[in-house]
């Protein structure tokens, strides 16, 4: 019985040790950015390129999710509420689930694919081929110059693609609206003046920029934290995108209770 449960506790134990010894690399990691960010004449002249990378860039696919996900809120809305709810309440649930829910969040973990992979990918490349050791060498901060500007620019551009993706959503469930739920533009916009606050986008922005400074936090950890060839590069890509998506979710249930109170 002994040896049975042996390994089981083994195994507990090494994983807590390792959860550990993780979150103090990444504390490790969060005070040397933060330290980056006095050294503006480094990342300074870098800000501008990485929030066109990290942000324009990630339009497309963003707007994208946002356009099919308003066109399936109102169809779900339209089926929901038949014969019970007055159809125009169709403007009320997609503005709120898209401003206040699926926009930050799907929009994140979109992103958390895109702009994580690609963080960790690039990072972890210079780090095994040892571009990183060059910057150093050349009396560069690699920090500042590397994980500071892609920090700050995700940061700065999700919630402006946030923004956009709530549009975009809305736009997408009242043109469904009109055309497929015989909805007219009037009741659809009576539904999302109805119980709409300020405060909902000012929440949806607050929870876009935290999901922006996690991803791009974990995909420049990860990055730095790369050892070996390219099969560590590829470990370091995964683990960005595993771990920013689950940070993602759980600063959701985070934001989620705090907005109850």
């Amino acid at each position: 019985m002994d040896q049975a449960w042996s390994a089981p506790v083994a195994w507990v134990g090494r994983s807590a040790i390792d959860t550990a010894a993780s979150f103090g690399r990444f504390g490790s990691f969060a005070v040397r950015v933060g330290r980056g960010v006095r050294d503006v004449d480094t990342w300074g002249g870098l800000l501008a390129a990485q929030m066109t990378r990290l942000g324009v860039a990630s339009l497309p696919i963003a707007l994208f999710i946002a356009a099919f996900t308003g066109i399936v809120l109102a169809l779900q809305a339209s089926y929901t509420f038949t014969g019970a709810v007055p159809l125009y309440f169709v403007g009320v649930l997609v503005q709120k689930t898209m401003i206040l829910e699926l926009g930050p969040v799907l929009t994140g973990l979109a992103l958390a694919g895109r702009v994580g992979a690609n963080i960790a990918a690039e990072i972890g490349t210079m780090k095994v081929t040892e571009q990183v050791d060059a910057l150093e060498t050349l009396a560069y901060d690699p920090y500042a110059y590397l994980a500071v500007p892609r920090v700050l620019a995700g940061v700065v551009m999700f919630p402006v693609i946030v923004v956009f993706a709530n549009a975009i959503g809305i736009v997408g469930g009242w043109l469904t609206s009109i055309s497929l739920l015989q909805l007219s533009t009037p009741e659809f916009v009576r539904g999302l003046q109805l119980f709409f606050k300020p405060f909902d986008v000012e929440f949806s922005l607050v929870k876009a920029a935290t999901f922006g400074l996690i991803v791009t936090s974990v995909g420049c950890f990860e990055g730095f934290r790369t050892t070996g060839g390219a099969e560590a590069v590829g470990r370091s890509t995964t683990r960005s995108v595993v771990i920013g998506s689950m940070a993602i979710l759980a600063l959701d249930a985070f934001w989620a209770a705090a907005l109850l109170r």
